[in-house]
């Protein structure tokens, strides 16, 4: 069943809002807006904009390693979601085109395997992020976060490899929809848990009163079974798919060992933020931005400057996240304990391969890495966009 809860006004009129914001030069706009100063990461800073630091406070240096084996893709147009299929290969989405296709894990070889008709690129819109399945070996369903003409909306496929290249992927079928649009702000991520609910990161799409609007499904993370209806339990409402609430622009979702949720989160001017998920939690926008200690509010567990970052996608392998960074163009290592962070962020791969999109883990000690050169905001070389196979320590 398509799921299309009554919205306020203001969420119909998003897209106009965030149009006004960028007509203004406003400093919010989009995902790497040109005002944005500073060095400091990982603490939040104090008067004078230094990190505040006491004895014994503040972690030990990060000690990994990160070592790039193979250049698994070349040529890739606006890449932006990445999945896994079961025997090795991995299926990416092209954000302004359109379109799916399938690299082949041992020669790298892409094919396209169609078009998903109703994607209205624009902006930070158009084919975003893509899921396979938990059950894909049995009913090939590959699922796709996309804008259209009207809003941001799930949708699912099937895939049938015995069809002609080009011609591969069902009709779409619509799982939810409603989810605010804008030319900024449009989220994009999703991703299937644990639990096997289908998990989606929202933007506010430029109109920031949406991410604590109760009624908006803006600046939200959702949680809803595979057909789009909400699960009934875990949620902080049984009837509603909102999961978490107070969000600017939710980029990456990932699940540690133990099952926590962990989100990457675009900041406006001072802090980008990496967030542990809980149901029901308050994460501040636009109230608050990075660790304010205010209560009725979850603070991050990491904050960085947004020149240094700017999040995208994550992952977790060998008991870190792994966030990438568009503005910041580099990948970053978030050790962890439990719930808590044991180490300073440390940083790899800076401004060596430009703008990172997507990080995806291969289940083991390795990671896919996405680029993001030619999505208008970067400079693209000759092999760019790519995907990267790297082994991290």
């Amino acid at each position: 069943m398509v799921r299309s809860p009554a919205l306020p006004l203001r969420a119909a009129v998003a897209s106009l809002a965030s149009l006004a914001l960028l007509a203004a030069g406003c400093s919010s706009g989009g995902e790497e807006p040109q005002d944005r100063t500073s060095t400091a990461s990982g603490r939040s800073a104090g008067p004078s904009g230094e990190s505040p630091r006491s004895p014994g406070s503040s972690p030990a240096p990060a000690r990994g390693s990160v070592k790039v084996v193979d250049t698994v893709a070349t040529g890739l147009d606006s890449p932006w979601g990445l999945a896994p299929l079961p025997d090795g290969d991995l299926l990416v989405s092209s954000r302004d085109e359109g379109t799916v296709s399938r690299i082949d894990g041992d020669s790298g070889r892409v094919t396209e395997l169609g078009s998903v008709p109703g994607v209205d690129a624009g902006g930070e819109g158009g084919l975003l992020d893509i899921a396979v399945s938990p059950d894909f070996a049995e009913d090939r369903y590959v699922y796709a976060y996309f804008t259209s003409a009207s809003d941001n909306r799930i949708v699912r496929m099937l895939y049938d490899a015995d069809r002609e290249e080009g011609n591969q992927l069902g009709a779409p079928s619509t799982v939810f929809k409603g989810i605010p649009k804008g030319m900024i702000h449009n989220g994009g991520r999703i991703a299937f848990g644990p639990d096997r609910m289908l998990y989606a990161g929202t933007g506010e799409a430029g109109d920031r009163g949406l991410s604590q609007d109760e009624d908006s499904l803006g600046g939200k993370i959702l949680r809803m079974t595979p057909d789009g209806e909400p699960p009934g339990h875990g949620n902080p409402e049984a009837d509603s798919v909102v999961y978490s609430s107070g969000h600017r622009n939710v980029q990456g979702l990932a699940w540690d060992a133990e099952k926590r949720l962990w989100a990457a989160e675009f900041g406006q001017d001072t802090w980008d933020e990496l967030n542990l998920i809980r149901p029901g939690g308050n994460y501040g926008w636009p109230e608050v931005e990075g660790r304010a200690g205010e209560e009725g509010f979850v603070d991050p567990v990491a904050q960085w400057r947004p020149a240094e970052a700017s999040p995208s996608g994550i992952a977790v392998a060998r008991g870190s996240v792994w966030m990438a960074g568009l503005r910041g163009e580099r990948l970053w290592r978030i050790p962890l304990d439990g719930a808590k962070t044991v180490a300073e962020p440390q940083a790899f791969l800076e401004g060596e391969y430009g703008r990172l999109r997507t990080v995806v883990s291969d289940g083991g000690d390795g990671l896919w890495l996405v680029t993001s050169e030619t999505d208008s905001r970067g400079t693209p070389g000759k092999d760019d966009d790519r995907i990267l196979k790297l082994e991290v320590r």
